[in-house]
């Protein structure tokens, strides 16, 4: 099933990079959240994609928003990643992708990676923003620009 604008997105609770329990439960009603689908941590497209949120990080926090990252690798694999590009944000572990299925997200280049998509969400958990696009550049940008139009 996939989600449309407007959309309340499913709840769900995912292990960080430091093995401690993430809830989206804890953050709806207080900011809006950016979610991120990537395929694989230390690969190009991704390592570009991470460095983005990163690089603008600050943005987003300026207009009251939180940024989150998802990919099937484990914890370790995200404490690692986001320990060698200094991430200021959490990386979300999803190895079975039963939160990419929750969101609808198809794989993507002849059904063998996981896709990438972006999703924003107001403070309430509704879907304001779902992009779906290879271009790893081009993810940061809509987000921001979707969170900007918030405020």
């Amino acid at each position: 099933m996939e989600l449309a604008i407007g959309d309340m997105i499913p709840d769900f609770t995912l292990s960080d990079q430091n093995g401690d329990a993430f809830s989206l439960r804890d953050f709806l009603g207080s900011k809006p959240l950016v979610i991120f689908f990537y395929p694989k941590d230390f690969t190009p497209g991704c390592t570009k994609e991470v460095c983005d949120f990163r690089d603008h990080y600050e943005d987003f926090v300026q207009y009251g928003a939180e940024v989150v990252g998802i990919s099937n690798d484990s914890s370790r694999s995200h404490r690692f990643f986001a320990n060698t590009f200094k991430l200021p944000f959490k990386l979300l572990s999803d190895p079975g992708g039963q939160v990419r299925t929750k969101f609808g997200i198809k794989k993507s280049l002849m059904n063998l990676l996981p896709g990438r998509e972006t999703f924003v969400v107001d403070k309430q958990g509704k879907l304001i923003l779902a992009f779906r696009s290879a271009a790893a550049a081009k993810h940061m940008k809509q987000a921001l620009e979707a969170v900007k139009n918030l405020n």
